[in-house]
């Protein structure tokens, strides 16, 4: 329920400011949702080794590159 001093004050204010006042609330009863929801659901942990075969390593990974011979 709202009080009556925040209705007295947004009256006193101009249109524009009381559209704007509006979109911070919804936002915030948007985010209050979300974050009830979330609460409900159970926490996804990722699984190890969902990627596994995807990738390939060469044989020379660990080689010196070419590029870098002046360096070394």
């Amino acid at each position: 329920m709202l009080s009556p001093q925040l209705i007295a004050t947004l009256d006193k204010l101009p249109p524009d400011l009381q559209a704007e006042i509006l979109n911070y609330a919804e936002y915030l009863a948007t985010k209050h949702n979300q974050t009830q929801t979330s609460e409900l659901q159970p926490k996804q942990y990722r699984q190890a080794g969902t990627m596994k075969g995807m990738f390939t390593m060469t044989d020379d990974f660990d080689a010196p590159l070419e590029d870098l011979k002046d360096y070394m």
